[in-house]
């Protein structure tokens, strides 16, 4: 095998793991949202990163951890008298998440590990895997840190703490893709000046599923549940309600989902904007932003559908489901406008040159 043929192949096989990352932090929101929808995340009380993986087993022991939950202000505001089957079942859903957390640090772990000692990964890729696997024990902590926030004086975890805990998550995942498909030889010719419109409407998706976020954590999707109009109007009375007035911003439940309607509107139009554009000047490119503004119109649809039924269970992780796809397909998009890595696989000479002439 020739030097090149055995970098090509380190690449794929780390390409492909850092794929199986992205994924497992996909499937970690999505089962987050289920938690967090069925009222689940306050049902383990203490964190035991490594003891705590070993769910009860006896009667016994779900009676210990029973007892530990019946000290929560939401069992005693919200589930007085919840039975220990309706108990197993939220326990479950918190348990699931955790487990997964735990799945995701040894996956990045131990592959990491083994690729760095046989030498299979690139000087410029071992800081950013470090970084990866950084910000994977800080995403444990915050999430520790938003429990906490619920256990005592409140039925729920605070919903700032909930959204820095959803917009983490997201940003992981969208720098494992950038980190996977930088190992990926270009299929088309890089553009280069497009991309930073890309990165812009990339970071715009960011702030509508930090605004996500806070509506979910206020429970704001289950009021105010007409469409296009807010307490009969396009600008509802009762923004600025709250004194001071940035507290609205976190606080007021109006607020927050009005937000995050203007978020989407925006978000909307950009994605249009950008596709018009990349028709215009890449159009190499234009079937995949053109794909990614349907994306975000169905995105845009489902939240209106989970609105006006008022949050039920499979519409509101349809609705999650989706943003997570328009994550993936923005990044990609990003990543494809920007190029690989330069030094990410060895490319031809005619690569090169097409690479430069783009950059």
């Amino acid at each position: 095998m020739n030097q090149t043929a055995f970098h090509r192949d380190d690449n794929r096989a780390v390409r492909w793991w850092l794929c199986v990352i992205a994924f497992l932090v996909a499937l970690m929101v999505l089962v987050g949202g289920a938690t967090r929808l069925t009222d689940s995340g306050l049902s383990i009380t203490e964190w035991e990163p490594i003891t705590g993986i070993i769910p009860p087993i006896t009667h016994e022991a779900w009676m210990v951890e029973f007892e530990k939950y019946r000290q929560t202000t939401e069992y005693q505001t919200v589930n007085r008298g919840m039975t220990l089957l309706q108990f197993e079942f939220i326990f479950w859903w918190e348990w699931a998440h955790r487990f997964l957390g735990r799945l995701l640090g040894f996956a990045v772990l131990v592959p990491l590990v083994v690729f760095w000692m046989r030498g299979h990964l690139a000087p410029w890729l071992k800081p950013r895997l470090l970084v990866l696997l950084l910000s994977i024990g800080l995403q444990g902590a915050i999430g520790w840190w938003m429990v906490v926030s619920g256990l005592v004086g409140r039925t729920d975890v605070s919903q700032i703490r909930l959204a820095v805990h959803l917009t983490m998550a997201c940003a992981i995942f969208i720098y494992t893709l950038w980190l996977a498909f930088g190992l990926r030889s270009p299929r088309d010719r890089p553009a280069a000046s497009l991309a930073p419109w890309a990165m812009g409407l990339t970071a715009l998706v960011l702030v509508q599923v930090f605004a996500g976020g806070l509506v979910a954590g206020l429970d704001a999707g289950m009021a105010y549940n007409t469409w296009p109009l807010m307490l009969g109007s396009l600008v509802p009375d009762g923004l600025w309600a709250i004194d001071p007035a940035w507290r609205n911003l976190v606080d007021n439940a109006l607020t927050v989902q009005f937000i995050h309607r203007l978020t989407a509107y925006l978000l909307w139009g950009a994605a249009l904007f950008h596709a018009i554009q990349v028709q215009r000047v890449a159009p190499v490119h234009a079937a995949r932003v053109w794909a990614i503004f349907a994306l975000i119109s169905v995105q845009a649809l489902l939240g209106i559908a989970t609105l006006l039924m008022q949050v039920p269970l499979g519409w509101a992780l349809a609705h999650q489901f989706g943003a997570v796809l328009v994550l993936l397909a923005v990044t990609l998009h990003w990543r494809a406008l920007r190029g690989p890595h330069a030094v990410a696989e060895p490319v031809s000479e005619t690569d090169l040159g097409a690479l430069h002439d783009a950059a």
